[in-house]
C-alpha cells in the first residue's frame, strides 16, 4: 500500500484508522507500522492530528495487537502456528529464533522486540506459548509499546515535510532505535547486577 493512500486513508477515518491499522499491523498483517507512526506525526505536523490523542492512540493499537498475539500464543499457539501461521508470516523458524532470543534476554525481549523488524509480532506470541503470566507481560510489553508508539510519532512530527522521504532517513531511525536499545540494556544490566549483590536471605 502507497504512503499517498496510508496518508489519505488517515485524513479520512481518522484516528480509527490508526488504532486498526497498528493492530492488525502487530498481529502480522503486512502494514508498515513505523511508517504508519511517522505518517501520523506529520499530521500533527500539519495539524490535522493532536500530539497527546495520537500518541495514545498508537499506544492502544499497539497494545490491542501486542495482547490479541500473546492471547492467541498463549491460548493455541502451536495450533495456530501449524494452521494460520504462514498467513501471517508466522513460520516455525522464525519463532524458534524469537525464543532463543527470548531465552537470554527474558521479559527485555517484550520492550527491546518493538524496534526490531520482524520479531515484534513474534514475541507476544512467544510469550504466550511460554506461560508467561499476564500480568509481567503487560507490565513489559505495555511499556515498550509506550516507548514505541512515542518515539515514531514524535520523530514524523519534527520531520514535518520531509517524512515521505522516509528512506532518506533510514540512517536517523536506526540511530533512535539504536539509542533507545542501549538505554534499555543498561538498565537490564544494571538492574541484573543490583539482583545479583543483594545477600542471600536463605543463607542467613
Amino acid at each position: 500500500m502507497s504512503l499517498q493512500i496510508f496518508q489519505a486513508w488517515l485524513s479520512t477515518y481518522g484516528y480509527f484508522a490508526l488504532f486498526g491499522s497498528l493492530v492488525f499491523g502487530i498481529v502480522g498483517l503486512p502494514i508498515p507500522d513505523e511508517t504508519l507512526l511517522t505518517l501520523s506525526g506529520f499530521l500533527v505536523f500539519k495539524g490535522q492530528f493532536s500530539f497527546l490523542p495520537t500518541v495514545f492512540t498508537s499506544f492502544a493499537g499497539s497494545i490491542a495487537g501486542i495482547s490479541l498475539s500473546y492471547a492467541i500464543g498463549h491460548t493455541g499457539g502451536s495450533r495456530f502456528l501449524r494452521k494460520y501461521g504462514a498467513r501471517f508470516h508466522i513460520t516455525e523458524d522464525r519463532v524458534n529464533r524469537v525464543h532463543v532470543w527470548y531465552e537470554k534476554v527474558g521479559k527485555w525481549m517484550l520492550v527491546i522486540g518493538y524496534f526490531i523488524p520482524g520479531v515484534r509480532h513474534l514475541m507476544a506470541f512467544v510469550a504466550g506459548s511460554s506461560n508467561m503470566r499476564y500480568p509481567v507481560f503487560a507490565a513489559f510489553a505495555y511499556t515498550g509499546g509506550v516507548l514505541w508508539s512515542t518515539t515514531f510519532v514524535t520523530l514524523g512530527y519534527y520531520l514535518g515535510n520531509s517524512w515521505s522521504e522516509v528512506s532518506r532517513h533510514r540512517l536517523l531511525f536506526a540511530f533512535v532505535s539504536s539509542v533507545l536499545l542501549a538505554v534499555i540494556l543498561v538498565l537490564w544490566y544494571v538492574n541484573a547486577r543490583m539482583r545479583s549483590r543483594k545477600p542471600d536471605s536463605s543463607a542467613i
